[in-house]
């Protein structure tokens, strides 16, 4: 009988421990990041959509970036036309430091090819945790 009881032990012990093992796990939360807001401005004179424009337009985009973790640290606006290798718009990347770690307004104005085709903008922001979001707007030149 004592050695019927020491094997109930063990098995309820095993249990318990098994149990507790499968609770730990799930109640462990993984360490997931939120990476930056972005949003276009919107209004007069801004554009904040996908667009068919005229060559040679000028064009104004507007982003706003807030952090939601950690705080911000580069910003990035490029190009890619006719789908080729993006490049950075001219002052493109930025540190951003100061009072701009938290948030910033940018206003990035750009003139449209001579010529007809696409232009994809994109406009990139990381945060000192390397998190990353990116938003595009895409411009048919005709």
């Amino acid at each position: 009988m004592n050695t019927m009881l020491k094997s109930k032990f063990k098995t309820m012990a095993a249990v318990l421990l098994l149990l507790s093992v499968v609770v730990t796990i799930f109640s462990c939360k993984k360490d997931e990041h939120t990476p930056p807001d972005v949003t276009f401005k919107t209004g007069t004179g801004y554009t904040s959509t996908d667009a068919t424009v005229g060559q040679s337009e000028p064009i104004l985009f507007g982003v706003n970036a807030e952090m939601t973790e950690d705080e911000l640290s580069t910003f990035d606006a490029s190009v890619s036309f006719d789908g080729a290798t993006p490049t950075s718009i001219a002052g493109y990347p930025e540190t951003i430091s100061g009072t701009d770690e938290e948030g910033f307004s940018r206003d990035i104005p750009v003139t449209t090819r001579a010529v007809t085709g696409t232009e994809k903008y994109t406009f990139t922001v990381t945060d000192r945790d390397g998190n990353i979001t990116q938003e595009f707007l895409t411009l048919t030149v005709q």
